[in-house]
């Protein structure tokens, strides 16, 4: 860190803030990558998601990417070495995603002005649900305990989608047995 060490701590009481400040899963991502960006003093950073299929990664949220790359194509597993081992429960940096054969957009990426790319699975119960990457604009090796901010803020962040969606499921059901109760009482 140019001068100063990031209280990595302080950082991710600072995330699990977030995830309880919302059930709502665009907003929770959008800030926890937010908040990842900030702490590692990175250029930007994103959480994709596998679609149901687990044939390519969805945008969930990301910061300090341009529009054109955020719409680049689409993240194909099969076409993707890095997110294949990514999803396998990997941890992988690259050093330079702009001559490396595993990027899938490496030309995109150099004219984003990306260099070092750092990416950890979001885990739920050992299962891979997404990835969570932070890109450098210069090359760059992070240290132990940068990569293990990022894996403890892939780990929460699943927590939160996994969260979300109970919440989401146990709603429509109240939603349900309130709708089912009214129609016995109509009766």
């Amino acid at each position: 860190m140019k001068g100063k060490d990031v209280d990595y701590f302080v950082a991710l009481y600072d995330v699990a803030k977030v995830i309880n400040a919302s059930l709502d899963p665009v907003k929770v991502l959008e800030k926890i990558v937010q908040c990842v960006v900030k702490a590692m003093a990175v250029k930007a950073g994103s959480i994709r998601l596998l679609d149901s299929r687990e044939r390519l990664l969805v945008l969930g949220a990301e910061s300090g990417l341009s529009r054109g790359y955020v719409r680049k194509g689409p993240i194909l597993i099969e076409e993707s070495g890095l997110d294949r081992k990514v999803l396998q429960g990997k941890t992988i940096w690259i050093e330079n995603v702009q001559t490396d054969k595993d990027f899938q957009y490496g030309a995109k990426a150099k004219a984003e002005g990306i260099k070092s790319v750092l990416v950890v699975p979001l885990l739920l119960e050992k299962k891979a649900i997404g990835v969570l990457r932070v890109y450098s604009d210069r090359v760059r090796k992070f240290r132990d305990e940068e990569i293990k901010f990022l894996k403890a803020v892939a780990n929460l962040s699943a927590i939160a989608l996994d969260k979300a969606r109970m919440h989401e499921t146990l709603q429509t059901r109240c939603d349900l047995m309130t709708e089912h109760k009214y129609r016995i009482d109509d009766n």
